[in-house]
């Protein structure tokens, strides 16, 4: 037996943060849809996405609207859902590692499920005892009473469970009979597993398949079940004989969903050949239903098997009549290709949409170029979590190329598409998050009155993600603290919809919720639990990111240094460059200087320290931006001395880092050469 509190966290690992991109509502699955649920006394159908999104649909033909409403917590793919306790909730399982429990009329989750420690694959249901099981692939099989699970409150979550162990490898497929007196799993280790839910004991290992068992149904007395692999087959199982009694081969490939009817005398199956076929299990005898436009993940009949509910590995769901199956029954050997489906066309269609499914970061570091599964191109902006432009269908290859610019800004955030949608991840500490310092000017976020103010993006974004929660902790500061915060984000909010999520690095999520919600009592004291001291330290405390350096060597120019320089047999070595290249080289000093740091601001400090002065110090550059401050004879200073890398001359607005990246091009410290423009030898 396992006891656990439903919400608890394990032991505190490194922690990220992310956010998806999205809009406010999104009424369309972004991605396949892993299963499907129906509710013939509501008529309602719900549908569990890869965009970790489970939806609500009207299957009535009255209905103006098919969309009702979604169901917004996991972080990960949705893999199996279940309807329970007479319609009233709904069982999750997710690639997230957690199992949730859903109020399914009014779309909310009561209570999450902790217990699995990998991603959660399957659920099946005894619906006569109100118990569920889920599986997946860190191996374990967990009984749950609905019952208890439902009556959950936030005082009262400590759950106890039974478990199930013996299987070998990952488990993608299980099933229960409606009076919960056998389980079965299928797996990656080929076999059928079947075990005793009641006393947990393991009755037998059923042998045949070559490949992964994707799907499987019990029949109502637990005496046989037919089982779909990833090898093609299908098998029939009698459970008293321990042996296969029947093996269907009528698909092309994978067989991955399989639906019977009440009776277990037809079974319909689809998979990885897109193919649904409708098989008389007495007759051996089978035809082709209909064709999908891509392969069949999940299906739903109604409860009278005249209808069919399909989800694929696209966005769309389609039902499809199911013919009487006496007159529809053809045999094995018509059943070839060329052989037209019974249904050409679905008769209701629940649409999808684009997932992303490329993306290109700029140069920025901050607009993200995309592109759709339906060809459409579009922008992003990171900084505003939102889409900024929609470009349509054009060359995604060509819009990149016309958008790049020569600008090096450090990668301060991870870029995921599993669920169809964008998930930013930012770094996964400080150094990583916090290391693109900008211009605030050039990023469209400085007053008019501010000169030369700099920005870090992690720092900006991470206030705003989090906006609500710190302000709420500072409420009862003085008013100057707060009037202060509020003038920082005057001129900068992301949208309140935005999904704001806290995971393990490489491991499980710790905590999801819309950034407009952080500000609830509940929220801050979980937050306050969760947040890393990193994030922490910036956004509550307001302590600024450092900023990075560059060390680079600021030389004399002469053609036969440069031509030394870029010898082969060169190493790029403060120990070379001091025997090579100057006889006195306590007068050329290692710098240090903001990554961000412009040449316009270099060939200021040249001019001002280094040209017409033989003992010059240039000491003051050393860690200090200071040295690079105030805008007097910076025109005069670009007019007069000329700044080159590896012989090429320098833009006085790029920067050292930009500088480093496209023309230096490489780890060792950046040589700048500077040389008066031509009729200048010194300061007049």
């Amino acid at each position: 037996m396992t006891t656990h509190k439903s919400g608890g966290q394990s032991g505190r690992k490194k922690v990220q943060v992310s956010f998806v991109i999205r809009d406010e509502v999104e009424k369309q699955h972004r991605a396949g849809v892993n299963s499907l649920q129906y509710d013939p006394h509501m008529q309602r159908l719900y549908s569990a996405g890869r965009d970790s999104i489970i939806r609500t649909w009207s299957t009535k033909q009255t209905s103006r609207e098919q969309y009702i409403q979604s169901m917004e917590h996991h972080t990960d793919w949705v893999n199996d859902i279940v309807l329970c306790c007479g319609g009233k909730n709904l069982i999750s399982a997710s690639s997230d590692t957690t199992v949730k429990v859903w109020n399914a009329h009014k779309g909310f989750c009561m209570s999450t499920l902790r217990t699995h420690k990998d991603y959660v694959r399957a659920l099946a249901y005894a619906k006569d005892i109100e118990q569920v099981a889920s599986a997946g692939l860190d191996r374990a099989i967990f009984l749950w009473d609905v019952n208890t699970l439902t009556a959950l409150t936030a005082s009262n979550n400590t759950v106890t469970t039974s478990s199930i162990s013996g299987s070998k490898n990952s488990i993608y497929s299980l099933a229960m009979n409606p009076s919960g007196t056998v389980i079965i799993s299928g797996s990656t280790e080929k076999v059928l597993r079947v075990w005793d839910p009641r006393s947990c004991n393991k009755q037998m290992k059923l042998i045949g398949h070559a490949d992964n068992v994707k799907a499987l149904v019990v029949n109502r007395d637990g005496t046989q079940c037919l089982s779909g692999s990833s090898d093609g087959t299908i098998k029939l199982w009698s459970l008293g004989q321990q042996q296969c009694i029947q093996t269907i081969r009528i698909h092309d490939e994978g067989v991955w969903a399989l639906v019977t009817n009440d009776n277990f005398t037809h079974v319909i199956s689809g998979g990885r050949d897109k193919k649904i076929k409708l098989t008389d299990l007495r007759t051996k005898k089978s035809s082709l239903l209909c064709e999908e436009g891509a392969p069949v993940l999940k299906m739903a009949t109604t409860p009278d098997f005249t209808g069919l509910w399909v989800a694929t590995s696209n966005s769309s769901i389609n039902y499809w009549n199911i013919p009487k199956r006496d007159s529809v029954m053809g045999d094995l050997e018509d059943d070839s290709d060329g052989v037209e489906p019974l249904c050409k066309r679905p008769e209701q269609t629940i649409k999808g949409g684009a997932a992303i499914k490329k993306f290109h970061i700029l140069n920025d570091k901050r607009l993200i170029l995309t592109q759709d599964t339906a060809e459409n191109v579009a922008v992003y902006d990171v900084l505003k979590a939102a889409k900024v432009e929609d470009l349509g269908k054009v060359n995604f290859e060509e819009e990149v190329k016309a958008r790049f610019k020569m600008v090096f800004v450090p990668s301060w955030f991870n870029v995921d598409l599993k669920t169809g949608m964008l998930t930013i991840h930012l770094g996964q500490d400080e150094t990583d998050c916090f290391s693109a310092w900008v211009s605030a000017k050039d990023a469209g976020l400085a007053h008019s009155d501010i000169i030369d103010q700099k920005v870090n993006y992690g720092n900006v974004l991470l206030k705003a993600l989090l906006e609500h929660w710190w302000t709420a902790l500072v409420a009862n500061e003085e008013q100057d603290c707060r009037t202060n915060d509020a003038h920082h984000l005057e001129y900068f909010r992301v949208p309140p919809h935005t999904p704001l999520i806290f995971s393990e690095v490489g491991g499980r999520t710790l905590y999801r919720l819309l950034v407009q919600d952080a500000g609830g009592e509940t929220e801050i004291s979980l937050l306050h639990e969760t947040v890393p001291s990193w994030v922490a330290d910036i956004v509550v405390e307001k302590n600024l990111p450092k900023f990075n350096k560059i060390p680079f060597y600021l030389v004399p120019y002469s053609n036969a240094q440069v031509k030394s320089i870029k010898s082969p047999r060169f190493a790029f070595s403060s120990t070379l460059l001091r025997h090579r290249l100057y006889e006195d080289f306590e007068k050329i000093e290692r710098l240090s200087a903001n990554d961000f740091i412009q040449m316009h601001k270099v060939a200021e400090h040249v001019y001002e320290k280094m040209l017409g002065s033989e003992t010059g110090s240039v000491a003051g550059v050393q860690g200090s931006e200071r040295a690079y401050e105030g805008n007097d004879s910076t025109s005069l200073a670009e007019e007069k001395v000329e700044l080159l890398c590896n012989d090429q001359t320098l833009d006085a607005n790029m920067d050292l880092r930009t500088v480093r990246h496209f023309i230096w091009k490489s780890s060792s410290d950046l040589i700048l050469h500077y040389r008066p423009i031509k009729g200048t030898n010194s300061r007049p």
